[in-house]
C-alpha cells in the first residue's frame, strides 16, 4: 500500500484557524514527501450536524485537497471489534467498572499523571465481575505491561510518556480514541502522522497498542498550536477565527491561507506553489500567538478549544 499522510477532524463545529494551520501543515509534509494524503472525519463521537460539510469546504477553500474519498470511523466499527477480539484472545484486555469520579480519587501509581488508570478492576475475580455487571456496563481496558514507552517525532526527538490500562472501548459501548486512530491509520496505509502537540502526550499509547497489535508504527510530527493573547489555546469565543467569521470581517480564504503560511515563514500563494519552499526543520516550534484580524485592531481574547485535527 502505497504511505500517505492525513488530516482527520472531529466534526463537532466550525474550523478554526488553528485546525486549518494543523491541516496545511500536515499536507504539506505529506505532499513534500511524495504522500498520499487522506482525510479522515473522525465521528464516534461529539459530532454536529452540518459539521463535516463544513469543515470539508473550508478546507478545500484553504487549497488543502485529498486523494480518494472520504473515509468515516462510524463506518468501520467492525475493524475496532475484531482488533479487540485479537487483543481479548491475548489476554491482554479487561472488563473495568470505574466511574471517571472513581478513577480521579483512587490513589495513583507513583510517578504517574492524575487522571491515570490506578488498576482497580485489572484483578477481580469472577464474582466480583458479575456482582459489578449488575451495577453497570463494562468499559474495555488494555492489560498493559509497560509503565511507559518511548516514540521518536520529527519536531520533538526523543518522547517517553506514561502507559497505562487505558481504554479500548468505553461503557457505552463506543470505541476509544486510542484504539481507533491505531486501527484507522494502519488500515490505510497511513506512515505519517502530523498532529497539534496536545496530542504528543497520548502517543506513546498509541505506539505502544500499534506493537501489541503488530502494526507498524507511523512517523510522528507534533506542530506547535495557535493560542490567544493569553496563552490558551484558540476558541471560536476569541473572535473572528473561523472562515466564515473571518470573511464578514473582509478576509477571503486566500489572504487566511497567506497569513497561515507567513506564520510559518513560508511565501504565499496556492499551496502547490508553496511546497518547494517548505522545509520542516525550520518550522517555528513555539505556539503561534493569533494576532486577530489585520488592519481591524481586533485582538483576541481568552478561551479554550480544541486547536488541531487528530
Amino acid at each position: 500500500m502505497t504511505s500517505a499522510g492525513r488530516f482527520a477532524p472531529s466534526p463537532s463545529g466550525e474550523l478554526h484557524v488553528g485546525n486549518l494551520r494543523t491541516a496545511i501543515l500536515a499536507w504539506l509534509f505529506a505532499r513534500s514527501t511524495g504522500r498520499r494524503f487522506l482525510m479522515r472525519v473522525e465521528d464516534l463521537d461529539r459530532a454536529r450536524a452540518g459539521a463535516e460539510a463544513e469543515q470539508l469546504r473550508d478546507l478545500a477553500a484553504v487549497g488543502v485537497t485529498w486523494d480518494g474519498g472520504v473515509v468515516r470511523q462510524t463506518e468501520r466499527e467492525p475493524l475496532y471489534a475484531e482488533a479487540i477480539r485479537r487483543l481479548a484472545g491475548a489476554g491482554l484486555t479487561y472488563e473495568c467498572f470505574c466511574t471517571r469520579r472513581e478513577i480521579q480519587e483512587a490513589p495513583s501509581a507513583p510517578h504517574a499523571p492524575q487522571g491515570a488508570y490506578p488498576g482497580t478492576c485489572r484483578n477481580l475475580d469472577p464474582a466480583e465481575r458479575e456482582f459489578k455487571r449488575t451495577i453497570r456496563p463494562a468499559a474495555v481496558r488494555l492489560r498493559s505491561a509497560v509503565t511507559g514507552w518511548t516514540v521518536e517525532d520529527l519536531l520533538h526527538g526523543t518522547y517517553t510518556g506514561v502507559v497505562d490500562d487505558f481504554v479500548l472501548r468505553r461503557n457505552d459501548g463506543v470505541t476509544a480514541y486510542n484504539l481507533a486512530v491505531v486501527v484507522d491509520d494502519a488500515a490505510q496505509g497511513i506512515d505519517q502522522v502530523v498532529r497539534g502537540d496536545d496530542l504528543l502526550p497520548s502517543t506513546p499509547r498509541q505506539a505502544y497498542l500499534a506493537s501489541l497489535l503488530n502494526i507498524p508504527v507511523p512517523e510522528y510530527a507534533h506542530v506547535p498550536l495557535v493560542v490567544n493573547s493569553d496563552g490558551a489555546r484558540l476558541a471560536k469565543r476569541d473572535g473572528a477565527v473561523t472562515l466564515a467569521d473571518l470573511a464578514d470581517a473582509g478576509l477571503d480564504a486566500g489572504r487566511v491561507r497567506d497569513i497561515i503560511l507567513e506564520s510559518l515563514g513560508l511565501p504565499p500563494g496556492p499551496l502547490p506553489r508553496v511546497l518547494p519552499s517548505f522545509d520542516p526543520s525550520a518550522l517555528p516550534r513555539e505556539p503561534w500567538v493569533w494576532p486577530g484580524v489585520p488592519g481591524t485592531g481586533t485582538g483576541t481574547g481568552t478561551g479554550a478549544g480544541a486547536a488541531t485535527g487528530a
